[in-house]
């Protein structure tokens, strides 16, 4: 037996399969397919706004819309995912997502003029299927497969963000602008209504009993309750987020002004999460959670470290690389960990509407925070170590996350419940 870490660690230990019904595999192949569509497009949708208009702040204002309407839309769905058929929640999100790209096709150059709404849009999308996908996601699995499926969820992401923007960095390079953007965005848009398709065929959820609009604030409020610092380890967590998913790949293009070369990053950096996220779900066992999380953490900050050397290709791609290594050991068990409590219990799991948008609410709460931050420094020009220093700190937020929930990490909840 092989053991690290003061001996919590044990890789080399064979643990018994926790499969995946067919519910499950069919929840991951409609997820799978959002995230395709997003990927042929979402990588580029950036570099397509600041080719328009080279305006960092522009963009950085698009995802800010973006990350308040899908916290407010969060917060308004939820009525309509306990009390009704969340898969239509689930169908919606997936058909506004195809009306943002078929609004961006027919708009052109003129999208800048509609940042806001565009990004709005795109965040009620996000967010009406990020709700119905998470609140499924819960009642398919249990606490012996979520590390499992966690691990294929983010194979899937790996791979879309592996072919998918190759795919769209090769198709723009070929064809002249703004063909080639126009093309991926219709490809985009056609992923999205098999989507909806396949939707179809997940089975309709049991509805719940009335939805709590406050509840989480009451949440937050108890004193004792593990939900104050559970809302606040995910807005840590978002506060990376909120930067990280939009400036490395603007950074990759403005240091490459080639979109293929950013399809190929692209490429590169998923194909690693191809055997990362798998590898990690498989190995996870819930006792190894703490350590293995702080490892991860750990070494997704130090990959912005080269930064300071210079922002080139080059340092992008070390980048790149330790993040596709490292961040399925942090996201996998501060993921699982969440529902694990959201499901501790059967009052506890009968509210699980309510305790997913928290959560979502709670991660863009940090993302709109981290994003403001963002902009706030780069409107006074920053030097490019005061820039580098700043990509640091919002990218340290995830330890304060890891604090917040190391409770939780080290002593794993045992959950019974699995919803109906």
């Amino acid at each position: 037996m092989r053991r690290g870490f003061g001996g919590r660690f044990n890789w080399g230990k064979r643990q018994p399969k926790a499969e995946l019904d067919a519910q499950s595999r069919l929840l991951l192949f409609v997820q799978g397919l959002y995230l395709l569509g997003n990927a042929f497009s979402d990588t580029f949708v950036g570099v397509y706004l600041w080719k328009l208009n080279n305006d960092l702040l522009m963009i950085a204002w698009f995802f800010v819309a973006q990350y308040v309407a899908m916290a407010l839309t969060l917060w308004i769905a939820g009525k309509q995912v306990k009390e009704g058929n969340k898969m239509n929640a689930l169908r919606l999100g997936v058909g506004v997502a195809a009306l943002f790209y078929l609004l961006v096709l027919l708009l052109g150059a003129r999208a800048v003029t509609y940042i806001l709404p565009l990004g709005a849009l795109q965040g009620a999308a996000d967010g009406l299927f990020w709700l119905a996908n998470n609140v499924v996601y819960f009642e398919v699995t249990d606490r012996e497969n979520r590390d499992r499926f966690n691990g294929f969820a983010g194979l899937l992401t790996s791979f879309s963000y592996m072919i998918a923007p190759w795919i769209a960095g090769y198709l723009i390079t070929r064809i002249s602008d703004p063909l080639g953007y126009h093309l991926i965005f219709s490809l985009s848009l056609g992923v999205f209504l098999v989507g909806v398709v396949a939707s179809f065929f997940l089975k309709k959820r049991q509805a719940q009993d009335s939805y709590g609009w406050l509840f989480g604030v009451r949440q937050i409020a108890e004193r004792g309750g593990p939900w104050g610092r559970i809302s606040a380890a995910m807005a840590a967590q978002g506060v990376r987020e909120g930067v990280f998913s939009f400036a490395i790949g603007l950074l990759v293009y403005i240091a490459t002004r080639n979109e293929m070369q950013l399809g190929n990053y692209s490429l590169i950096t998923s194909a690693i999460g191809i055997i990362s996220y798998p590898l990690a779900g498989r190995l996870f066992e819930r006792r190894n959670r703490l350590w293995g999380s702080l490892v991860g953490i750990v070494a997704i900050i130090l990959a912005i470290f080269p930064f300071y050397w210079e922002i080139s290709y080059a340092t992008l791609l070390v980048f790149g690389i330790m993040i596709g290594v490292f961040f399925p050991l942090y996201t996998i068990p501060l993921t699982s960990v969440v529902f694990d409590v959201i499901g501790r219990d059967e009052e506890s799991a009968s509210r699980r509407v309510e305790y997913i948008v928290l959560r979502e609410m709670a991660l863009n709460a940090g993302r709109v925070f981290g994003t403001l931050v963002f902009i706030g420094v780069l409107a006074q020009e920053p030097s490019h170590p005061l820039f580098t220093t700043l990509l640091v700190l919002l990218g340290s937020a995830p330890l304060a996350a890891w604090v917040l929930l190391r409770k939780w990490l080290a002593d794993p909840v045992d959950t019974p419940v699995q919803g109906p």
